[in-house]
């Protein structure tokens, strides 16, 4: 996510073009199938939830999201916190409330934008996007450290990891958001990130520190949210595209590119013009998770929307040659 007004610096990217259809290797769901199901999209509807970042640990999956707090769909985001739920089916989730606070982080003024979660060696890491207090404006990313995956989280360093004074790739204070971090099988750690320039960078082994130069990366019609994944030899790179914002994505067979850019993998989401994706593999099957503002209004409040917006999952299929199928958003969700 970022300030509206990232619409108008956009507003000259070209469409995304579609990718080549080939056949796929799993079956997409029958619509007569679907029915008599219930309706599992979004996941929740007594809270607001967006930018999902799942960590899949033992046999339970972990969410977290974003907390949007906003009273309508008027003014802007309203994030003070994030939330995290679990399953262990993907249909039934336990809410285990706000891991934290952005002011937790004693340099950030606020904003409790997008996050993402890995584990290594026993210890949990949280890195998330805060807005930095005066002294270096802009936005920043922090990370935060727990033995658990539902927390307590504190600040693991007492400062940013990633500050804006630190990339000059944009005139935009908020180009450096939306960190995504991917894990070798050696254990060499990347993290990925940015705002209409995407970025990564090494991190050392202690997960807090940066290990090199953060580097540009070359993807069409970038806007946000990267998330890197790996499934067989290939990695994937997807991340929002455009505005309103699709989900395109780029394959490669290294963490350091080239990155071959394969298409739409996710169209626009229904009533927002943001996007935020996470794709795991559980238990034999791969999910797509993303958010929508579908929640409709409730007890006479306002419905969902650009600043109210909720979590959703659909499932993922991969073709024969490695590429990914178009996801199809869905009301019934992930059924039992």
């Amino acid at each position: 996510m970022r300030h509206l007004s990232l619409a108008l610096a956009i507003v000259a990217l070209t469409a995304c073009s579609g990718e080549s259809e080939v056949n796929a290797s799993a079956p997409s769901p029958s619509p007569a199938s679907t029915l008599a199901q219930e309706p599992n999209n979004p996941l929740f509807t007594d809270v607001f939830t967006a930018d999902p970042a799942a960590l899949v640990h033992g046999d339970t999956v972990y969410l977290y999201t974003g907390h949007d707090e906003a009273p309508n769909n008027d003014v802007f985001f309203q994030m003070h916190d994030w939330l995290v739920f679990s399953s262990t089916d993907m249909v039934n989730w336990e809410a285990h409330g706000p891991i934290m606070k952005a002011t937790d982080f004693a340099w950030a003024k606020g904003d409790a934008w997008a996050a993402h979660m890995v584990e290594k060696d026993g210890t949990f890491y949280f890195y998330t996007t805060v807005r930095h207090k005066d002294d270096k404006p802009g936005f920043a990313i922090g990370v935060a450290t727990s033995d658990s995956p539902t927390g307590p989280f504190k600040d693991a360093i007492g400062k940013a990891l990633v500050t804006d004074d630190m990339t000059k790739h944009t005139p935009n204070d908020w180009d450096d958001i939306d960190p995504a971090i991917f894990i070798e099988e050696n254990g060499d750690t990347y993290m990925f990130f940015g705002n209409l320039v995407p970025k990564y960078v090494k991190l050392k082994d202690n997960m807090i520190e940066l290990d090199g130069e953060i580097k540009a990366l070359d993807l069409p019609n970038y806007t946000e949210a990267s998330w890197v994944h790996k499934k067989g030899d290939n990695y994937y790179l997807s991340y929002a595209c455009e505005f309103p914002e699709k989900i395109c994505y780029a394959m490669s067979k290294s963490i350091h590119g080239p990155w071959e850019y394969k298409g739409i993998l996710n169209e626009i989401a229904g009533n927002t013009e943001t996007n935020h994706q996470s794709i795991i593999e559980f238990k034999g099957r791969d999910y797509f998770i993303y958010h929508t503002g579908a929640v409709p209004p409730i007890d006479g409040k306002p419905s969902g929307g650009r600043f109210r917006r909720s979590v959703a999952i659909d499932p993922l299929y991969y073709n024969e040659d490695g590429t990914l199928k178009r996801v199809v958003m869905t009301t019934e969700g992930i059924q039992p």
